[in-house]
């Protein structure tokens, strides 16, 4: 593998995409690339396989779905593909994931004639086995319902041309990875497709993947350096576990906050701010395994649109939104695992754009500042905190909910855990490999 160096951005104008594609591109007013695509675009245009490194935001959605529909517009199907043999297949690890992936490509395949369809749990299982009766081209799914209707003879890999895995390192703590290897064994040979592998780390687990199904890839990290957005403003607060949720009412007041995402460690903290958030007039949704897909999305979409101002999500959510024009992250918990602090805050500041992250330093979870401190290679400025801060007066709305936590948007039980892994492949699914530092109590 090769280091690539960096050079300036260019226009996506200047890469000489068919013209239904750059169509699309303008539309969602793409000019510049971002370093990402500057780097990565040329390469994977040409054919090649690449394993890239970038922190969220960066643009590698954009890069890896302009290179597969623009290998569908040039390029002839393989000699004998049929309806039931998709041309690019996608792979991501959860469900918001692969939805803001589909949303993303339809958008950029908007005035080409390619077929797209999209599979994950949580959702009708007919519906979406019925999507392959009229070929696809372009398929995006989690793991677990990938498997499915591979095993039941549903469509076929074999006349593949292109792979994609995106956050190819949350596969390995989602324990997803035996699935992911079951299916690259029924792809062609690595030499025989294009490969497109990014992750958040290029750590020696997801190298060792990419040396075993890649065809030479180039290694792009096309970030060094600075592991966060330098358009991000950060604050660290010290505050006691009960101070955090006034402090929170005030910060939010202070700024107006247009559109924030609050994270938490564990999801009955979650529902409890979310439910007092909007007992104090904030409008306020929950992603949670717990509530129905449907919901889900219906949340994603209304938070998306501003109808929702404040999304309250634990790490899962954190690894799988693309969601613009964030303005305000806020870590209710300090993460346990240091990169996640910077997936976290990564939510904010998207391409080029500016945001605020705030983070709250309590009793409970303190012990992780300073691996994270060590891990982005600096101290996170520290704020104080005034004692009128914490006087934010009674509940303005007492008897109002947050969405998602309405008795009509919870999921059905009877044993399931709603999928929360996002593979749809039966309840309590945490992957082969099992459950992982007992993430399951944390969603």
């Amino acid at each position: 593998m090769k280091h690539v160096i960096i050079t300036k951005p260019t226009l996506f104008s200047e890469l000489n995409l068919p013209e239904s594609l750059q169509k699309g591109i303008e539309d969602l007013g793409f000019t510049e690339m971002t370093d990402v695509q500057q780097t990565a675009l040329p390469l994977t245009l040409a054919g090649k396989d690449v394993a890239g490194q970038g922190r969220t935001g960066t643009g590698k959605t954009a890069t890896f779905l302009i290179t597969a529909i623009n290998r569908l517009l040039t390029t002839a199907p393989k000699k004998g593909r049929g309806k039931q043999h998709p041309r690019v297949l996608v792979i991501a690890p959860t469900r918001e994931l692969v939805v803001q992936i589909s949303e993303d490509a339809r958008k950029l395949a908007k005035y080409t004639d390619l077929k797209l369809h999209t599979v994950y749990g949580g959702v009708d299982y007919e519906k979406q086995r019925q999507g392959f009766d009229h070929g696809v081209d372009i398929l995006i799914g989690t793991p677990g319902r990938l498997i499915d209707y591979l095993k039941k003879r549903v469509y076929s890999l074999s006349k593949a041309d292109m792979l994609i895995i995106d956050e190819a390192d949350r596969m390995f703590d989602l324990g997803f990875i035996k699935d992911l290897r079951f299916m690259l064994r029924r792809l062609p040979p690595y030499d025989q497709r294009q490969s497109l592998m990014f992750s958040a780390t290029l750590s020696h687990r997801v190298l060792e993947l990419a040396y075993e199904h890649m065809n030479s890839p180039e290694k792009l990290r096309a970030e060094e350096g600075d592991l966060t957005a330098s358009g991000i403003t950060e604050e660290m607060y010290h505050t006691s576990m009960e101070d955090k949720f006034p402090l929170l009412v005030h910060l939010l007041r202070k700024s107006n906050v247009e559109r924030g995402m609050i994270f938490i460690n564990e999801k009955r903290t979650g529902e409890k701010v979310a439910r007092d958030l909007a007992r104090y007039g904030f409008s306020v949704g929950i992603l949670s395994g717990d509530v129905r897909q449907k919901k889900r999305m219906r949340i994603l979409e209304d938070f998306t649109a501003g109808k929702l101002h404040l999304l309250v999500a634990t790490d899962v959510a954190s690894r799988g939104l693309h969601i613009d024009n964030v303005t305000h992250v806020f870590n209710y918990d300090l993460p346990e695992d240091a990169e996640n602090y910077v997936h976290r805050i990564g939510r904010t500041a998207r391409a080029g754009s500016t945001g605020t992250a705030i983070s709250f330093s309590c009793e409970r979870f303190c012990f992780g500042l300073p691996d994270i401190e060590t891990y982005i290679s600096r101290q996170v400025p520290l704020f104080h905190i005034d004692p009128d801060m914490l006087d934010i007066g009674k509940p303005t709305c007492p008897e109002a909910t947050a969405e998602g936590l309405k008795k009509e948007d919870r999921a059905e039980q009877h044993g399931s855990s709603g999928n929360k892994s996002g593979s749809g492949r039966g309840p309590n699914r945490q992957g082969r490999n099992g459950p992982q530092r007992s993430r399951g109590r944390r969603r």
